[in-house]
């Protein structure tokens, strides 16, 4: 049954993609019980979201298809882009200068594969 795979997705998470690939690519591979571990071990701020949708995974892989989460081992996790939120800063002589705070989009797939 190794063709199943769970989803998880986090959407709308404040913090820049770049940083959070960062953390993503980090984990990619891993069983998720390890993964998590890992995670909980890194100071970027952008591992807490991380933890929380392979979390959210590995729930999902229980509830839903009664799968065993000592099995479950990352098979995709990908950071996508969300929509940017532009806010101004006014400055010196009236110019306005832009700030611009972007989030994520956080998708994790698990699949079942026991330990040997």
């Amino acid at each position: 049954m190794a063709d199943l795979q769970v989803r998880a997705v986090s959407k709308y998470i404040m913090g820049s993609p770049i940083k959070m690939r960062r953390v993503v690519n980090a984990v990619r591979g891993m069983r998720a019980e390890e993964a998590l571990e890992v995670l909980a071990l890194l100071p970027q701020r952008a591992a807490v979201p991380v933890a929380k949708t392979i979390k959210s995974a590995l729930a999902n892989a229980d509830e839903n298809y009664a799968l065993d989460p000592a099995d479950m081992v990352i098979a995709k996790i990908t950071v996508d882009e969300g929509p940017r939120l532009r806010r101004a800063r006014y400055g010196a002589r009236g110019r306005f200068k832009p700030i611009v705070k972007r989030t994520s989009h956080i998708t994790v797939v698990l699949e079942e594969r026991p330990l040997d």
